[in-house]
């Protein structure tokens, strides 16, 4: 990744539904929890990879229902899409690798020869992946024939089974481990393979994460059967390995810790946010500041006139906040808005969260940031993206010189955000 100019501190490779994702988890609390902890503490040093057998159709599905951050690379449909940034550039040379014995039309021609076989809805068929779904007890069978089918045409293929119902065709050099494999490979010829690597999952498909060498690996705590029979079969003694007491994200941030590869105390977890200043970042106050708002119209603050002047004293005398609506007021004098809208979400499911947080210092005590602000409240969303300036010249912390926010085109629009 070009974002940073040297080896990333920290790789996180990340499985999705039940993994990252709780589907189980309504209030999203472990994703949200997980989404602070980067921002304020990983993004500006580290990588974030989602590999999810998801494809591009369903994972911006997924992006649309759940309140999930930018990763720098997202591997899809099984390991056998990867695409770069916000953007979702896709890798060529990852698709050439992978033409390699691979004809998907031989593989549509004998796969309809058996009945067991219930093909997956069209999104799920990728140029390098043939999906369906097939009974647990028919696997071994259909599997086995399968392949001695297919290497007969003179395919070499890979067939995966995971989630007790899903399998999946793939070239033999695709899926989740080889993708990984791909990626490290990559940055190791520019001299940038990452510092430590810490894949996750759930289900049968992530067992290629955790068989690449070096790296270190949690499955958590609700990880599926066939994942944890691959695990008690081949890894049971490594100590790299790790089976999370925690579900889904929450998992992941124990294994941050359990194996001390950085900081795994959540801004979300600390109790007040207006002390946890230590190895301060403009990312870490850009994230207090936004869960301190969120808590605000939450009636969670309990010292108000307290927490009105301690955001008083972070704003600069002549600070300019500029409202996606496009209203312009001082810092100090939107502050005095936030007065009358304290509690508005009092009992209600507000949820406010920044995602890819970039700074860049443009002087010696002068910074300039840019990140997308999220509110969710209910099944209501709008973002906008966010340029600010902040300074430590005239104090010890950082100080807001000037916000500008501007509505996201998928956003909605409302007038609640601040």
């Amino acid at each position: 990744m070009d974002r940073l100019k040297s080896s990333a501190r920290l790789m996180i490779v990340s499985d999705l539904d039940h993994t990252m994702v709780d589907h189980h988890d309504p209030e999203n609390t472990s994703i949200l929890r997980f989404n602070a902890l980067w921002e304020a503490h990983y993004r500006h040093d580290s990588l974030l990879v989602f590999s999810t057998g998801r494809s591009p159709t369903l994972y911006k599905q997924l992006r649309k229902e759940k309140p999930m951050i930018t990763p720098d690379i997202t591997i899809m449909s099984v390991g056998t899409e990867i695409t770069y940034g916000k953007s979702m550039v896709p890798d060529d040379g990852w698709v050439q690798f992978l033409n390699q014995k691979w004809d998907k039309d031989i593989v549509i021609e004998e796969t309809s020869k058996f009945p067991e076989l219930s093909r997956q809805a069209e999104t799920e068929q990728r140029p390098h992946k043939v999906s369906f779904y097939v009974k647990k007890e028919k696997v071994e069978q259909v599997t086995e024939a399968l392949n001695k089918v297919l290497k007969g045409r003179g395919l070499d293929v890979k067939i995966i089974y995971s989630g007790g119902i899903d399998l999946d065709i793939l070239p033999q050099g695709a899926g989740k481990g080889q993708a990984l494999a791909y990626l490290l490979k990559k940055f190791e010829s520019e001299g940038k393979r990452p510092v430590n690597t810490l894949v996750c999952g759930d289900s049968g498909n992530d067992a290629e994460l955790f068989s690449i060498p070096g790296v270190h690996g949690v499955m958590v705590s609700n990880a599926q059967e066939e994942l944890l029979q691959w695990y008690a079969a081949n890894a049971k003694n490594n100590p790299k390995i790790l089976h999370a007491s925690e579900r889904c994200a929450a998992g992941i941030i124990q294994a941050i810790g359990h194996f001390k590869l950085g900081t795994n105390i959540s801004p979300r977890d600390v109790s007040d946010l207006t002390k946890d200043i230590e190895n301060a970042h403009p990312a870490h106050e850009v994230v207090n500041f936004n869960l301190l708002l969120e808590k605000w119209r939450r009636a969670e603050v309990e010292d108000t006139e307290l927490f009105l002047a301690g955001l008083k004293a972070v704003a600069h005398p002549t600070g300019i906040f500029i409202h996606p609506s496009g209203t312009e007021h001082h810092i100090k004098d939107h502050l005095n808005i936030l007065r009358k809208v304290y509690g508005d979400s009092q009992g209600k499911p507000l949820k406010i969260w920044v995602d890819d947080v970039s700074a860049s210092q443009i002087g010696s005590d002068t910074w300039l940031l840019k990140f997308d602000k999220w509110e969710l409240y209910g099944e209501e969303r709008q973002g906008c993206v966010v340029t600010a300036i902040m300074s430590t010249k005239e104090s010890n912390w950082f100080t807001w010189v000037h916000i500008h926010q501007t509505f996201l085109e998928q956003s909605g629009k409302q007038e609640w955000m601040f």
